[in-house]
């Protein structure tokens, strides 16, 4: 087996009013052949499909059109037997693309986090505004964590989309200096 194998998607939603947060996760198991000295295409070839695959996911727990969203983030936790590279070769070059397309905006940068760790890992991934930047009430994060991964040949790879500002917010959009 030398191939990339997503074992399982899982997703979580909690709502705080006004706002609705959700992630979609999928755990990837990653061959030894694929990890030891072999070149990122394999992993940012994955990372293209998962921004479509996760970002689906994710607007199903959100129960909402694209429209309604304001906030996205994006992140990772790598299995102790596997390089971190791995996790943000599958994040950085090609995961956007396609998660934009689908939501049809994102004129903003995708916020990302990563790191390794063992199973139940908790990865705060970070919000931001999809479309402005500037939005300081769209800026938050929700808490991802699968309970028996990533394993150490796995990485867990998150999409986090949000609707509605931080609750309480009273720093908003802001201008410029």
């Amino acid at each position: 087996m030398s191939e990339l194998h997503i074992g399982r998607i899982v997703s979580h939603r909690e709502e705080i009013a006004p706002s609705v947060k959700v992630w979609a996760a999928a755990v990837i198991s990653v061959p030894a052949a694929l990890s030891a000295g072999t070149g990122l295409g394999p992993f940012i070839a994955l990372g293209e499909q998962l921004g479509d695959t996760l970002g689906r996911q994710a607007l199903a727990a959100l129960d909402e059109a694209p429209a309604g969203l304001t906030a996205y983030g994006k992140g990772a936790v790598v299995g102790a037997a596997l390089d971190v590279e791995l996790g943000a070769a599958i994040l950085h070059p090609r995961l956007g693309k396609p998660l934009r397309a689908l939501l049809g905006q994102g004129k903003a940068i995708i916020p990302s986090s990563i790191k390794r760790g063992g199973p139940g890992t908790a990865l705060d991934v970070p919000l931001h505004g999809t479309d402005n930047e500037w939005d300081f009430s769209l800026l938050d994060a929700i808490e991802m964590r699968v309970p028996d991964s990533p394993g150490p040949r796995e990485i867990v790879i998150a999409v986090a989309l949000a609707r509605g500002r931080r609750p309480f917010a009273r720093i908003g959009v802001e201008p410029s200096a």
